[in-house]
């Protein structure tokens, strides 16, 4: 029986130091095939040497920096397979990620898209703050409404529209908010599949009180759309001086 093509894409930027383990997460999968698409959104630092590395085994794009949505977005526009999944330059994938997935799907042909649980952990240069939030919720395997821990049919993605790029932040929770409200049929699988590094250069670690903020701005334009509030957007837009200038 032929197996339907999975496009894997790979958002990064400045991304040279951990992109080789993630790569190489995702060509350990045990399902195939596979194609996989790195989206350097305008890097600085060697991430053009590490993907030159493996030749014709990636499609490699590049965009001046525009964020992680603009990243994911562009490599949905030159996928080929008939689903799709995203892994970020920084974390990794359990070996059988895909396909126990892909096994929820032949098994519920109704599905639309399938997430895992997520473990973070921590960058060995981070342990003292490990230590002291060992303890924690977000330490607790999670259910992983993230783009990392997705999988999803790519016709999903021409009802649900695309990931928003006025968004630098929060913008795989407002896709899963639109998705949610449009009636998407998922799955969510018990197993941690996915694992999420904890850096210093993350983010929503590093800003975390501005990722609160757009978490919050993202609800309430849910919230608006929920209660067809006349004036909610279909998608969250940003006043051009309220924007991230970075990754």
């Amino acid at each position: 029986m032929t197996r339907s093509l999975i496009s894997c894409i790979v958002p990064v930027f400045n991304g040279e130091r951990y992109l080789s383990e993630a790569l190489e997460s995702i060509f350990h999968q045990s399902y195939q095939p596979l194609e996989v698409i790195i989206v350097d959104d305008g890097s600085t630092d060697g991430t053009v040497a590490v993907t030159t590395a493996y030749g014709e085994k990636v499609t490699y794009l590049r965009q001046d920096n525009a964020g992680p949505a603009a990243a994911r977005n562009l490599g949905l526009s030159v996928a080929h397979g008939e689903f799709v999944a995203f892994l970020d330059a920084d974390d990794l994938w359990h070996q059988e990620k895909l396909a126990r997935q892909m096994a929820r799907f032949q098994a519920r042909p109704e599905l639309e898209m399938c997430i895992t649980h997520v473990q973070n952990f921590w960058a060995p240069e981070l342990q003292t703050e490990a230590t002291r939030f060992h303890d924690r919720r977000f330490m607790q395997p999670q259910p992983g409404y993230t783009m990392q821990a997705l999988l999803a049919r790519r016709p999903l993605f021409d009802r649900i529209g695309k990931l928003n790029p006025a968004l630098r932040q929060a913008e795989d929770t407002d896709w899963f908010l639109r998705a949610t409200e449009q009636g998407t049929v998922m799955d969510v699988l018990p197993e941690v599949l996915v694992y999420r590094r904890l850096h210093q250069a993350n983010l929503t670690r590093s800003e975390a009180s501005a990722n609160r903020q757009w978490l919050a701005r993202v609800f309430k334009a849910s919230l608006d759309r929920r209660r067809g509030s006349e004036t909610a957007p279909t998608l969250l837009k940003l006043p051009p001086s309220t924007r991230p200038e970075k990754a």
